[in-house]
């Protein structure tokens, strides 16, 4: 894996899970490491465990101003912002159309593609006044077809991944490297709250069958490299093998 020595990432929903996970990784690479989540103690262990070259910030990415301080707050502390991870987002809760409490599936709609937007504004006028920098988005598969009970899912992470298309096609030129990345069904709190719905094939999968949190974190590192940039304004999926195997995934 490549080094990121002096590099900053700004990671929202770090608190848990991938985020989490890609802290620890980035970190590792010598990242500077902004962590950003609603829960601020968690964040804040984590800040302490990966130690001086971390920030705490306590951030509800479903409100502008608080994305936006975020990322202010970032370039305070460490001078630049080279990597925004768009990692935050919620499933619950889990119901179909005609059921679904229209308040409830609106704030899924804010936290997962409202809060990708959010990232996005905040970040890319400092990035590209400083020539470039990479946004990497937490795609799905649900993304690309209709999942049973998970319509404010797939249609938040669907608009997520046209945003990721509409970064590239503005920012490119000016130095963005914006990707998606659908890592399959990951074993995080997400697929305990999916296991307990009982609703759709995904709820029957078995714990075993889900990829460990380090493996998409090892592959948004990657995608930092050059070596992702042919698949600039797309998305990569782990659960291709050939991709497995260029990050070095079992």
């Amino acid at each position: 894996m490549q080094g990121l020595d002096g590099k900053v990432v700004m990671i929202t929903g770090a608190s848990r899970g991938i985020g989490a996970a890609a802290a620890r990784v980035f970190a590792g690479a010598g990242a500077r490491v902004a962590l950003v989540a609603r829960s601020e103690d968690a964040v804040a262990d984590l800040a302490g465990e990966l130690g001086g070259d971390s920030l705490a910030i306590p951030c509800d990415v479903s409100r502008f101003w608080e994305v936006e301080a975020a990322v202010n707050a970032t370039v305070k502390a460490f001078g630049r912002l080279d990597i925004l991870i768009n990692n935050a987002g919620v499933i619950e809760p889990i119901s179909h159309l005609a059921e679904a409490d229209p308040e409830a599936w609106g704030h899924v709609i804010d936290i997962n593609l409202k809060g990708v937007f959010y990232g996005m504004r905040a970040a890319m006028p400092v990035m590209m006044k400083a020539g470039g920098g990479t946004i990497l988005t937490i795609s799905s598969g649900a993304a690309h077809g209709p999942v049973e009970a998970w319509s404010h899912y797939c249609a938040s992470k669907a608009g997520a991944a046209m945003l990721t298309r509409c970064a590239d096609k503005e920012g490119r030129e000016a130095g963005i490297r914006a990707i998606g990345l659908s890592p399959g069904t990951v074993a995080t709190q997400m697929q305990r709250e999916i296991k307990t719905s009982g609703v759709n094939p995904v709820s029957k999968l078995e714990w075993s069958d889900h990829i460990p949190a380090d493996w998409p974190a090892k592959a948004l590192l990657w995608m930092c490299s050059p070596e992702a940039d042919d698949w600039l304004g797309d998305e990569i999926s782990l659960r291709d093998e050939d991709i497995r195997k260029k990050i070095g995934l079992a």
